[in-house]
Parts: C-alpha cells; sequence; structure tokens
C-alpha cells in the first residue's frame, strides 16, 4: 500500500463539516463514497481536522492509503468526476514516509468575514460573509483578540468532549477592515477544539459592540 496525501477544497454551504455523521453529507463521507466506487471496496481517510457544518476550505489536506501503482492525475481525475462540483481534489501527491493528516499538521488558518452595521450582502457572498446588525469597533476587537494570544487551556471557547484536552496554542488572532467595509479575522493555532474558532469570534464581537470591556475576554478564558 501507499500513502496518498489529497488536498481538497470545497464550499461547505450545504455539508455538516467534515466527519462522518449519521444521515448526514459530509466532506468525509462524500470523498470515501467517490473512493471506493474507484477502488471497488472501502477506503479509509483521515482529515487534518474537523470543521464545522457551512465552513468552507481552500486547503484541507487528507491522506488515504491505496494499492501501491495507483496513478495520481488519474485518480484525482476520477474522484473529480464523481464529486459534486462543490468539492474538489487539487492536488494529490506520494506522502512522505510518516505521514498524517492530523498529527503532521503545523498548524489550521480559518477566516471569518463579517459585514456590519445592519448593511446588505451581496447575494454572491452570502455564504461566506456573517451579518452583524450594530457597527463593530475594529480597535476594541483586536485589544481584545491579542489578549488570547499564546499557549492557553481554551476551555471557556469549546465544548466539552470527553477525554479531548483543551489546551492549544493560538498563534494569530487579529482583525482588519477592508475598503469596502468588510471585517475579516485571522485565526490561526496549532490546532482548534469543538466550536472554538466560532466562540472566539463570538467573542470578539460582543467586545466590539460593546456590551463587555476587552479584559471581559481574558476573565472568561
Amino acid at each position: 500500500m501507499a500513502r496518498f496525501f489529497i488536498e481538497v477544497g470545497y464550499n461547505g454551504t450545504d455539508l455538516c463539516g467534515f466527519q462522518i455523521q449519521d444521515g448526514q453529507e459530509t466532506v468525509q463521507s462524500v470523498v470515501s463514497a467517490a473512493l471506493q466506487t474507484v477502488f471497488k471496496e472501502p477506503v479509509a481517510l483521515t482529515g487534518s481536522s474537523r470543521t464545522d457544518a457551512g465552513v468552507h476550505a481552500t486547503a484541507q489536506i487528507i491522506h488515504v492509503d491505496v494499492p501501491e501503482g495507483t496513478d495520481l492525475a488519474d485518480l484525482a481525475y476520477r474522484l473529480n468526476r464523481l464529486l459534486d462540483s462543490d468539492l474538489r481534489v487539487l492536488e494529490i501527491e506520494v506522502a512522505p514516509e510518516g505521514f498524517h493528516a492530523r498529527f503532521s499538521a503545523l498548524r489550521r488558518h480559518y477566516k471569518y468575514q463579517i459585514v456590519d452595521a445592519n448593511k446588505a450582502i451581496n447575494p454572491l457572498d452570502r455564504y461566506d460573509r456573517a451579518s452583524w446588525y450594530r457597527p463593530l469597533d475594529l480597535d476594541r476587537m483586536n485589544e481584545a483578540s491579542a489578549l488570547l494570544l499564546g499557549e492557553h487551556d481554551f476551555a471557556a471557547f469549546c465544548k466539552y468532549r470527553e477525554g479531548a484536552t483543551t489546551i492549544r496554542t493560538l498563534e494569530t488572532f487579529h482583525w482588519e477592515r477592508k475598503e469596502d467595509g468588510l471585517l475579516v479575522a485571522q485565526v490561526v493555532a496549532d490546532a482548534f477544539c469543538y466550536s472554538m474558532v466560532r466562540n472566539l469570534v463570538g467573542s470578539a464581537v460582543c467586545v466590539a459592540e460593546g456590551r463587555f470591556e476587552p479584559s471581559w475576554i481574558a476573565e472568561m478564558l
């Protein structure tokens, strides 16, 4: 068997995240079904991380173990013929020895986009921007977000999962406002706990609209 490194991109609007769930269409279930069609038997796949429902990806990494001699270009072509257009195999390579999609990952990078002050969202952007009805203060957002950087126990910002650690290293949590007024958060960590990213973003929004002082987010931590 050979281990392949697969990079996928997807519009997650109609997907229930990455992890297989009973009765739900997820990235893992859809790609697994396509692999089974190609190889005529089940093929286990491992992703770099789980994602929440509706999350998109520009470069999520998966690894699979398949028969040696499998043609990389042909496999990518056949998978993309089987997959819906909202999910695409972008690249396939032979993985380095010892590679593991989850445990070899150095960091995960999320981007959140918010249209604030109750402004209308262009219909073409409706699947990758969130709307917020109050104006948000950029300086307060960044002051609060900076207090969370570093290695901490992020249990206050996660949904509890038995046996899972909540200690993470948050490398980047920064907001900027684009020329068109769009608020964009860059959130980078070695890994994220369940629902951690959306809770970090939501807490920064609470500070930015004036409900709490920036120090509140550190008290929550």
